[in-house]
């Protein structure tokens, strides 16, 4: 049995909510869209941006405004439109990895449905809107006539404030020589930070290691 497997990290305290969001210039305008949800035009609002930009947490922050359904689109099925629909307010996310003429013809009545009772939804994708690879013409006109905000690569003061965060969940002692080298080196995608975090962390506590350069480096290899 390896050494790996007698790691016990300590509980990692995250959340998806207002307090851990934290605004630059890189999402400030999709925030402002999600909190003003009742004024989107036609009642629908498409994000984008690449991987780790911030859309997932924008989601669940709509969501905690009133009763919302949220799916994957690659999950979308018919027998589901109603359903979903019938919250009010509807967030499908990674549009532009949705396969199949099924789901595509679902979303097309997900769209329809919510748009004749006056409800809400919210598009996801890492591509804008008018390059997501959809074959149904109509389906694809109405996401593309969607309000539409790109979320910007982090930069730096949203990177430096997410690593602090998740230094603070994963109650890890983080030397400020330390904090500035990471934040040098560290890719602008905010998933990738928790990645890279989590396993400086998993590392530390398995080789009862403080964090040092020399020693961030060798785990990293940044």
């Amino acid at each position: 049995m390896s050494e790996d497997q007698f790691v016990l990290p300590l509980p990692v305290r995250t959340s998806r909510g207002r307090d851990a969001f934290f605004v630059s210039s890189s999402n400030a305008e999709a925030l402002a869209l999600i909190d003003n949800a009742a004024h989107w035009p036609s009642g629908k609002l498409a994000l984008s941006g690449p991987k780790g930009s911030g859309k997932t947490h924008l989601v669940h922050l709509w969501a905690e405004a009133q009763p919302t359904a949220i799916i994957s689109a690659a999950d979308l099925a018919e027998e589901e439109v109603p359903g979903l629909a019938a919250t009010g307010a509807v967030a499908v996310e990674d549009v532009d990895q949705m396969t199949g003429i099924e789901a595509e013809r679902a979303l097309f009545h997900l769209h329809n449905m919510l748009g004749a009772q006056g409800g809400r939804l919210l598009v996801t994708g890492e591509a804008v809107p008018s390059h997501w690879p959809i074959d149904t013409p109509d389906l694809g006109s109405r996401l593309t006539a969607a309000t539409h905000v790109r979320l910007g690569a982090a930069d730096d003061m949203l990177v430096q404030a997410v690593l602090l965060k998740i230094a603070e969940d994963r109650q890890m002692v983080l030397p400020p020589d330390v904090f500035s080298w990471l934040i040098a080196r560290l890719p602008r995608a905010l998933d990738e930070v928790a990645r890279q975090m989590e396993a400086l962390d998993l590392a530390s506590l398995r080789d009862k290691r403080r964090l040092t350069i020399p020693y961030a480096r060798s785990v990293l290899a940044l």
